[in-house]
């Protein structure tokens, strides 16, 4: 009886300090990634979790910062890479970083004018990354499969030369997107190419612009190109190219640049210069207008919706708006026109002059958690959380990695 006693006492005490060590859930495990323009789902919002929302007035550590040269070329994250493009002295580069390090894993570059105009000029595209390629598109129209790894061109195409497509005033924009075996594209036409050669699968008439990046959407088990260009909203089937329904939507300087936002059978668009916003309804082959209005009027960088709600630059204010509705909540003024992303439930902001806000994303008041200077000069360009990293990047090309990771 007495040994028994012993053995149980071991049991229990043994028990207790595998109780007290460490564990890893998951969650804490969880390898995060960010492959394209406005993250996984190209929606703006990370699934992200463990990050810290909260840090000391001077700002979070910074981890390090390099120099890519002039450009609004967000970041896609894989892995133990970043990549981004810039340009010094007309001559565009990708850019494979190191993410610990920020160190060159690869580069490649090429002839392209910078082309300021009202703004800094270059590359304005964000990368996309799917399985082991990575793609890019520049201001003149340089299409771009690389090897994610190596850096080797895989192949390339030129939108002017290829498919006879005409450079917009601010050169085209759009960040490629992949889905399967087809590249889609919109670059005065919107254009589904093999991912795998370069090759037209199909190709719209010509829309004009190129600044805004398409969305794909599935309603009753089909799926839909949304294409924002000059004429307006264009939706195409993603099979056959075939133009399913467009909503004319006219903004000064042909400037339309958000990327549409669906929720449902309803889908948001949104311009600035004075133009507005309007939602949609999607019925069969066409659509209705559920509102119009000048509430959001985003002038390059998209709203986020977040559970029922857009958090978005209604030009220089930063605002939160009922989707459904056009109804606003609240407003914060003095951030200028800058961008945003969501991740936990939380806004991550990032001002015109280079300032960090972290806020809640919750539509009764806008209730700042953290704010810190963490660049100099304009910032265009939309920040990125990826695995506790926080990447910021102004448009003369400063890119600074910050610690967010939970301590």
């Amino acid at each position: 009886m007495v040994r028994l006693q012993q053995v149980n006492w071991l049991l229990a005490l043994l028990l207790s300090l595998v109780g007290a060590l460490p564990t890893s859930t998951a969650e804490d495990s969880q390898e995060y990634s960010w492959p394209q323009w406005r993250g996984p789902e190209r929606t703006g919002v990370s699934a992200e979790k463990g990050w810290t929302a909260e840090f000391p007035k001077g700002g979070p550590e910074e981890l390090w910062q390099t120099s890519l040269g002039v450009g609004c070329s967000s970041l896609a994250v894989q892995g133990n890479h970043v990549y981004t493009l810039g340009n010094k002295d007309d001559v565009d580069t990708v850019y494979c970083l190191d993410t610990e390090t920020g160190k060159s894993v690869w580069e490649y570059s090429y002839d392209c004018p910078a082309a300021a105009d009202n703004f800094e000029g270059g590359p304005c595209s964000t990368p996309t990354v799917s399985g082991d390629c990575v793609y890019t598109f520049s201001r003149n129209g340089h299409l771009f499969c690389f090897d994610a790894e190596k850096g080797s061109v895989l192949w390339s195409k030129s939108a002017t030369e290829e498919w006879g497509a005409a450079k917009p005033t601010w050169g085209f924009s759009s960040s490629p997107l992949v889905k399967e075996e087809l590249l889609f594209l919109l670059a005065d036409s919107a254009v589904a190419l093999d991912k795998s050669t370069g090759d037209i699968r199909w190709k719209s008439e010509a829309l004009g612009g190129g600044y805004s990046s398409p969305f794909l959407y599935e309603l009753e088990g089909t799926e839909y190109l949304a294409a924002f260009s000059t004429v307006g909203l264009v939706v195409l089937e993603t099979e056959s190219g075939k133009e399913l329904f467009r909503y004319p939507w006219k903004t000064s300087y042909d400037a339309n640049v958000a990327t549409p936002i669906v929720s449902g059978n309803t889908l948001f668009i949104s311009s600035g210069y004075n133009k507005g916003c309007a939602l949609l309804k999607i019925e069969g082959d066409n659509a209705s207008v559920v509102y119009e209005n000048r509430e959001m009027r985003n002038a390059f960088n998209s709203s986020v919706l977040w559970e029922g709600h857009l958090y978005g630059f209604d030009e220089v204010t930063l605002k939160c708006m009922e989707m459904q509705t056009g109804q606003e909540k609240w407003q914060q003024k003095k951030l200028g026109r800058g961008s945003l992303m969501i991740a936990d439930g939380k806004l991550i902001v990032m001002s015109e002059k280079g300032e960090l806000v972290v806020a809640e994303a919750a539509p009764t008041q806008f209730k700042e958690i953290s704010r810190a200077q963490v660049l100099g000069g304009k910032c265009w360009v939309v920040p990125v959380l990826c695995n506790g990293r926080l990447y910021c990047r102004n448009n003369k090309g400063d890119l600074v990695c910050l610690n967010l990771k939970s301590s």
